[in-house]
Parts: C-alpha cells; structure tokens; sequence
C-alpha cells in the first residue's frame, strides 16, 4: 500500500487577485455571524497573500503587532481593522438587509 503525503491547506497561497481577495472577505464576513476574531484571521490570510511586510508598512503598523491583531486569536480594535482594509487595496459597504 502506498503511504498518502499531505500537507497543510494555506488559502493565501491562493489569493492572487484584488477581486479573489475581496470575493474571500465577503464571504468570511457572511460566515462570521459576528465573530470579530474570525474576520481578522482573513484579514490576516489576505495579508499574507500580499505580503505581511508591505501590508504592516501600508497601515503603518509593525509587522509583528500584524500578526498578532490578524492571528485570529484576539479581536483587533475597529480603527487597526480599518488601517489593514485601506493598505490591502480593499474597501468596506454597508448594504440594507431585505
């Protein structure tokens, strides 16, 4: 019987597009049913098929306090959420439920 490798999913490695990163956004916030923590880890996923580095730069954070607020661990605030969305290239809208 041969012996089946596997390795860990990484759903970054995937995201090349501004339009797949924000196709991916929205459908985590469907997702969420509210958990901020949930969100930020996207957020996190889409940093990272950017590149943490630029991403921390563009919002004016350091790299590490990046990890730690997109890990998916703890609930960034509102105002570094905010930063991370603009130096992604991505923006937020409200829409009215039906």
């Amino acid at each position: 019987m041969t012996k089946t490798t596997t390795t860990k999913y990484d759903v970054s490695e995937h995201l090349r597009t501004p339009e797949e990163m924000a196709a991916y956004l929205e459908a985590c916030i469907e997702e969420a049913k509210g958990d901020a923590a949930f969100i930020a880890k996207a957020l996190g996923d889409i940093a990272r098929a950017k590149g943490m580095s630029q991403v921390a730069r563009d919002a004016g954070l350091s790299r590490e306090s990046l990890y730690k607020a997109l890990s998916g661990d703890r609930s960034p605030g509102f105002d570094t959420i905010l930063k991370v969305i603009n130096a992604l290239g991505l923006r937020l809208h409200a829409e009215a439920v039906p």
